[in-house]
């Protein structure tokens, strides 16, 4: 009896578990690809790789070459060339130059498709050209899908290491003074800095004014102020030579001192601006950041407007330039793919050339910063509908 038991027990689960792979299967994505969805998506992610490989590499070639005698003029240590600058060389500029290879890609292999009439087959079996872009989508969305976490989230942390390295062993020039700093830190609260170093993290000449109902309630100065970088809590400020003066009427109160720990809702990025120290900061952190110096008031924010906004569209150009790649690409033609090739890389780099001129608008001009990282998908949008309505069907 227990045997039997046992056995119905096992059938009962048995008959469960195979209840569950059925609805596992119903909502798997591999169930509604054909093989002919997975042989493209693997020629096409494969190529995407592959050309990443081969341009980087000979990116990094001519990038030795070229800076090989600052790093033996600054002593740079193999290690720190290899892990602190190249490690972080090839994520950054591969992620820049990912509409590039996306496009690279698409035409070199779709080409060859073509070329050897696989195309025309797929079209003669009753694969309509609308079907034949869905694996095309689904291999741009993974390829957006990654790059926009990448350049969100990982490659900002690299870039801050690479950014040192630049400026030890390169001689980047960083700007590391500031001079006159006026900014709003809180509701009312107005702070002043002479002069700050940010080698030192040191402010000369310090002033903290509080305003309630636009009358000034307290005026803090002191000689110097220091950033705590190893404390655990942000803003911890170090004010030496400190006077406070508190108005109450009337009536005046005064505090001195040699030194007081003190909370100021600022740091020392607030204070400094160096070129390409938006890239420095994650999406979430831009956004925050962005938020922070709005509430303040201050103008020096476009930059970090038309960072956080050509992250969004970059990551949009795969579909863009994968519906044109695909256009031109996938008719059969004499002389194969050399002409397309060329058209593809115009294309590609003129995208890229128009980004950085629409962000310099933004930056120079009054040019909002969503419609100047936006501009170059517009229009190659509309050049991907144009290429994909004279595509064969």
């Amino acid at each position: 009896m227990k045997i039997t038991g046992i056995k119905r027990h096992i059938a009962r689960c048995w008959q469960l578990l195979r209840q569950l792979a059925g609805k596992i299967n119903k909502i798997n994505p591999a169930r509604f690809m054909t093989r002919l969805d997975r042989y493209i998506m693997a020629k096409f992610i494969g190529t995407y790789i592959y050309s990443i490989i081969l341009i980087i590499s000979i990116a990094i070639v001519f990038d030795v070459n070229e800076n090989l005698s600052k790093f033996a003029t600054y002593g740079a240590p193999l290690k720190a060339i290899v892990f602190d600058y190249y490690a972080n060389f090839v994520p950054y500029f591969s992620n820049l130059f990912s509409p590039l290879f996306v496009f690279i890609a698409v035409i070199f292999f779709t080409s060859k498709l073509a070329g050897n009439s696989e195309i025309i087959a797929m079209l003669a079996a009753g694969v309509s050209f609308k079907r034949l872009m869905k694996p095309y989508m689904i291999s741009a969305a993974l390829i957006a899908i990654v790059n926009f976490y990448l350049i969100s989230n990982v490659i900002p942390h690299g870039t801050v290491i690479r950014q040192e390295f630049e400026a030890k062993y390169k001689n980047s020039k960083r700007t590391t003074s500031a001079s006159n700093v006026q900014l709003m830190v809180g509701p009312g609260i107005i702070a002043y800095i002479q002069s700050y170093d940010n080698r030192s993290k040191t402010g000369y000449g310090f002033s903290l004014d509080k305003f309630e109902n636009k009358k000034l309630v307290s005026h803090m100065t002191a000689s110097t102020i220091r950033y705590d970088s190893i404390s655990d809590t942000r803003y911890h400020w170090k004010a030496n030579n400190y006077k406070i003066r508190k108005l109450k009427g009337l009536r005046e109160e005064i505090t001195t001192g040699a030194m007081i720990d003190t909370l100021i809702q600022m740091e020392p990025m607030d204070l400094v601006f160096s070129k390409g120290q938006q890239e420095t900061l994650t999406s979430a952190e831009l956004r925050q950041y962005i938020s922070k110096q709005t509430e303040r008031g201050s103008g020096n924010v476009v930059q970090y407007e038309v960072e956080y906004h050509k992250r969004i569209a970059t990551s949009f150009a795969s579909f863009i330039l994968t519906i044109i790649g695909v256009s031109l690409s996938s008719r059969k033609r004499k002389g194969g793919m050399g002409l397309y090739l060329g058209i593809g890389l115009a294309l590609s780099f003129s995208y890229i050339l128009l980004q950085t001129v629409s962000s310099t608008f933004a930056i120079n001009a009054d040019t909002p910063p969503v419609l100047a990282a936006w501009i170059p998908n517009i229009i190659y949008t509309v050049i991907a509908y144009f290429c994909y309505r004279q595509a064969p069907n």
